[in-house]
């Protein structure tokens, strides 16, 4: 058995075995399911923007999407999260099919500057469909607790629930590494004139990766939406969120099945820290610090913290650095 695959199931051992450590700590257990939560969205981010190599910057759209479609399904008509979810991922990855088509013909900033267009003209339609949507007051859930609802009282069940995404999204990135359709995409990011010339068509690839990660994006938000019990457009459509789930990656390593993860742990146990120390004050200072320690990866370690530990390793080591396929060259 590899090396790897060893550390895999160490972690998942681990992961199963710390709601029962924790017992009933609430606190450290609502942190672990934030924490895996926003790994399992940062994870779905990084198809696009990782392997892709598109950033975008308006993933908080299809998030959004998928929060209210379930919580609207929920409310107002008594159908099932579950069901919502689904309906959820494909509403998200048809409006990502939409998306892609109008804007992967665009390069460099156009595209990124496109989707956080699209993002916020879906908070503006949220805040004034007040029908449907209520406004910017929001849709509360009302709590019913019942494995149908996708509600529970223990939070163990959450952790579980969330973990599960994450499995979801990791194992497709971990598939992509080794796949055809992963060449293809990563092809396309490195040179996408040589992987034309070559045959591949980078609009499709290009377009699957797109609807892959909104539909995972948008099951991510059904989850917040039962998790949380409210929904309101100025957080589930905001720039805020879509610049945190991609600071995750990139901090974390940009086009690595790892590096998101490790991402959403430092950033959730970041905003975690700065909430407990500085209360309601930490808002803007948050932003701050984000931003500094964004800057300080892009200056000192581009790559990303997982890739830059791993390669520190294989030196101390004496041996060759080892490169995954799905990281930039």
């Amino acid at each position: 058995m590899k090396r790897t695959t060893v550390y895999q199931l160490l972690g998942l051992l681990v992961a199963l075995a710390l709601p029962l450590v924790l017992g009933e700590q609430d606190f450290l257990l609502d942190t672990l399911i934030m924490m895996v939560l926003w790994a399992f969205i940062a994870c779905s981010w990084n198809i696009v923007g990782g392997y892709g190599g598109m950033l975008s910057l308006g993933h908080a759209a299809f998030f959004g999407i998928g929060a209210y479609t379930s919580t609207i399904l929920f409310v107002h008509y008594g159908i099932s999260p579950w069901v919502g979810m689904l309906l959820g991922a494909v509403l998200a990855g048809l409006f990502g099919l939409f998306i892609g088509a109008v804007t992967l013909r665009l390069h460099g900033p156009f595209f990124t500057l496109c989707t956080i267009a699209v993002m916020e003209v879906l908070m503006i339609i949220a805040i004034n469909w007040k029908s449907l949507t209520q406004g910017s007051s929001g849709i509360p859930v009302p709590y019913r607790p019942g494995v149908l609802n996708m509600m529970f009282d223990s939070k163990a069940a959450y952790f579980y629930l969330a973990l599960a995404l994450l499995a979801l999204s990791y194992g497709f990135t971990r598939w992509m590494n080794r796949s055809h359709f992963g060449y293809y995409l990563i092809g396309v990011r490195e040179n996408e004139q040589a992987a034309q010339a070559l045959g591949i068509s980078s609009i499709r690839v290009r377009l699957i990766a797109m609807v892959i990660s909104s539909a995972l994006t948008a099951m991510g938000g059904t989850f917040y939406a039962q998790y949380i019990g409210i929904i309101e457009p100025m957080h589930e459509f905001s720039f805020a969120l879509s610049a945190q789930i991609a600071l995750m990656a990139i901090i974390g390593g940009i086009g690595t099945a790892g590096g998101p993860i490790f991402g959403a742990v430092l950033i959730t146990l970041l905003g975690t820290v700065l909430r407990s120390l500085l209360g309601g004050a930490q808002g803007g200072l948050q932003a701050v610090v984000y931003g500094v320690l964004l800057v300080l990866v892009v200056l000192f370690i581009p790559q990303g913290v997982v890739p830059w530990f791993r390669q520190l390793l294989a030196k101390r080591k004496g041996g060759t650095v080892r490169v995954d396929r799905a990281e930039p060259v």
